[in-house]
């Protein structure tokens, strides 16, 4: 998809069908890490949400990392890794 449909709010349809799915989930300090890792260039890329229910409302944090690995496992590990350390160092703070 070109740059200009991507600036001017076209959809790649591509990548909405690869959205990254929840590939395994983790409960620490009341917060819900889940890893998405997704494929990218071939290997899988690290990614994860970070989630909790503040008030009655579901607050979330998306995270993306550089690191890529050929296996799904070893992706999903490194993902809920990075999301239990984003929650033990900066705990609700990471919402804001």
């Amino acid at each position: 998809m070109s740059f200009l449909k991507r600036l001017f709010g076209g959809v790649d349809k591509a990548a909405d069908a690869s959205a990254p799915a929840v590939a395994r989930q983790v409960e620490h300090k009341g917060f819900l890490v889940s890893a998405t890792p997704y494929k990218a260039d071939g290997q899988y890329q690290t990614c994860g949400i970070v989630s909790k229910e503040i008030g009655g409302v579901l607050k979330e944090h998306k995270f993306i990392r550089a690191d890529r690995f050929a296996s799904l496992d070893d992706a999903v590990e490194v993902s809920l890794k990075k999301g239990l350390q984003l929650v033990d160092e900066q705990g609700d703070k990471v919402f804001s």
